[in-house]
């Protein structure tokens, strides 16, 4: 299966087009979005259509809106599925996420952890698995930029055993890919990955 992952677009239209342009040129099957797709919550016209008229979209709000938000934009467009505490099966292969945001406190990462647990979840019989969080893990490479990442998702990690885990948040690290508990650690903000799995 080929995915495109993308985090952080904040309503820049242009962007979103020339995601949506790559998503065709490369084929892609899925496109999953990580993300902050609003600036604040404000909605701008172009910001989702040019991914879902390319197939499915998998996302899980940010930071910058609300779920009511995706849940709003997920019957605009019925290719999008908001992912957010809840697991889908594609192809043998099971994707489970949250989009809560972990400023740093102990609630924040343990709420963040229960989300995923209950994500994990639907989709635990399965042997391939991607997880979908806007908050990067703790132990990451962008905390080296002074930026903490969260202990729940690293919790998530360990526990779940995620082939692949997208995120974002952390614009300074898009483009990141590294290795945690074995696991392969994406950062997709602002820059389109394209992967296999």
């Amino acid at each position: 299966m080929k995915i495109l992952a993308i985090s952080d677009t904040h309503g820049d239209s242009n962007l979103v087009k020339k995601i949506g342009e790559i998503a065709k040129k490369e084929k892609v099957d899925l496109i999953l979005h990580a993300g902050d797709v609003t600036w604040f919550g404000e909605e701008t016209k172009g910001i989702i259509k040019p991914l879902t008229d390319k197939g499915e979209v998998l996302i899980v709000h940010g930071n910058h809106e609300d779920i009511e938000t995706i849940n709003h934009l997920s019957e605009v467009y019925p290719t999008l599925k908001n992912l957010h505490k809840t697991g889908i099966e594609r192809n043998e292969i099971g994707f489970f996420g949250s989009g809560t945001t972990d400023w740093g406190f102990k609630e924040d990462s343990e709420n963040l952890f229960n989300e995923l647990k209950e994500a994990h979840s639907k989709i635990k019989h399965l042997k391939k698995k991607i997880m979908i969080s806007h908050s990067p893990p703790t132990g990451s490479v962008l905390e080296l930029m002074g930026f903490p990442g969260s202990y729940g998702v690293t919790k998530a990690i360990k526990k779940f055993k995620p082939d692949f885990v997208i995120c974002g948040h952390i614009h300074e690290g898009g483009g990141l890919i590294e290795e945690i508990e074995g696991s392969k650690v994406i950062n997709a903000s602002r820059v389109p990955i394209i992967f296999e799995i």
